[in-house]
């Protein structure tokens, strides 16, 4: 009877030891990690809800070649799973810390691109209603197709889609409150904000205001080819006569397809919204062209007159005229012979003298007038080219500022 006693004390110490042992936050920890909860919680509708309270939202990268955009996004995410809740009048807690390798955690992943996620701490909160606290990391590469007409003063706003499952199938169905831009400044390109916005129910995004910065793209490219042509039109200060004007002409297109052979890697790539620039350096192109070949056609002119264009047209005398005027030429020759025989020497020499003189000044008065000609047309072609170029160049200017070029970013939703 009392050995009988004894371990029924025995018992009941033990019990009340090992009721004590375990109502610590490990003891209870350990509990639950033993039920190992790796499935997600089953509700009646089959739809677990996901709160999303906050999601700070950061710019990695802008692929201006294949128009990706990348991402990192992290997300604070809570979830109800009632098998992880507990007895709080026996287990005086209201929230411990699990592994999160030990316990189901929901995906989050983006509709349109690839998204991988990471667990941004290796432990998560758990409260005694069963509500699980977390924060992921994703990162995101979106297909975007940027708005790139205006490139380099390019700006547009790409959404982020996140997945989630309409209420009436099975899945997990995200809610999300709000949204941060935490960084915004990483290499060309500016985040200028970030709103969260919803196609429906089921449908969640993030609009990503971007815009380029102006400073490099305008330096490398624009800047160049606005010097190019001021010295292009500045270039006909120089004088036709003697070539200079064209050898430096020459070297300016040659330096100018130099440059864009250069360039063709640094251009974004082709969109619905292709950058105009494209088009800018090929009407560029065009009028470095023309005023190059101008140049060479009044620096003919300049020498031959407008002979130059005439003679292409004028058709070759018959053989008969040819003849005639032979004749008459050697008439004339023996005419003015017979009466140069009864000239003295010095008479003779005085004649040839003045001959040659008349010609010279003859010659010099035809290239005079060649001059005047030329110089007229170039002044003339100098204040049209110079007012075509302005007008150009205000023109692409407003187009590459102003308009706008629309795409739809929610094509992988329709």
């Amino acid at each position: 009877m009392e050995s009988a006693i004894f371990l029924l004390s025995l018992l009941i110490f033990g019990c009340s030891q090992a009721e004590i042992t375990c109502s610590t936050r490990r003891c209870l920890a350990q509990s639950l990690i033993s039920e190992e909860y790796l499935s997600p919680p089953q509700s009646k509708n089959c739809t677990l809800r996901v709160d999303v309270p906050l999601i700070e939202y950061e710019t990695l990268s802008v692929d201006m070649k294949e128009l990706h955009l990348e991402s990192r996004l992290q997300v604070t995410i809570a979830w109800v799973d009632p098998e992880l809740a507990w007895n709080t009048s026996v287990y005086p807690f209201d929230k411990l810390i699990l592994p999160v390798d030990k316990v189901w955690t929901p995906y989050i992943s983006i509709e349109n691109g690839e998204s991988s996620m990471e667990h941004d701490s290796p432990d998560l909160v758990v409260y005694s209603n069963g509500t699980v606290w977390h924060k992921v990391v994703i990162l995101a590469e979106v297909n975007c197709g940027i708005n790139l007409f205006n490139y380099p003063f390019a700006f547009d706003v790409c959404p982020i889609g996140l997945k989630s499952t309409p209420p009436d199938e099975c899945g997990i169905s995200i809610k999300v409150d709000q949204v941060k831009l935490s960084e915004n400044s990483h290499g060309d390109w500016k985040t200028e904000d970030v709103k969260l916005g919803k196609k429906r129910e089921d449908r969640n995004f993030i609009d990503v205001s971007l815009r380029i910065r102006q400073t490099n793209p305008f330096i490398t490219l624009l800047l160049p080819t606005i010097l190019i042509m001021v010295a292009d039109i500045v270039s006909g200060a120089l004088p036709l006569q003697g070539g200079e004007r064209n050898s430096f002409k020459v070297t300016l297109v040659l330096s100018f397809t130099m440059f864009l052979n250069i360039l063709t890697t640094m251009l974004p790539g082709d969109s619905k919204c292709s950058p105009v620039i494209r088009i800018h350096f090929c009407v560029c192109q065009v009028l470095m062209v023309i005023s190059m070949l101008v140049s060479m056609v009044l620096t003919r002119v300049s020498q031959d007159g407008l002979a130059f264009f005439t003679c292409f047209c004028k058709s070759p005398a018959p053989q008969y005229e040819e003849d005639n005027k032979e004749n008459e030429d050697a008439e004339n020759k023996a005419v003015i012979s017979v009466v140069q025989q009864g000239l003295s020497e010095d008479s003779k020499m005085l004649q040839k003298i003045v001959r040659i003189m008349e010609a010279v000044n003859t010659n010099q008065t035809e290239m005079e007038r060649h001059h005047k000609l030329a110089d007229k047309l170039d002044r003339i072609f100098f204040w049209l080219y110079l007012i075509c170029t302005s007008g150009y160049v205000i023109a692409m200017t407003y187009v590459m500022v102003q308009y706008r070029c629309d795409i739809d970013h929610f094509s992988f939703w329709n």
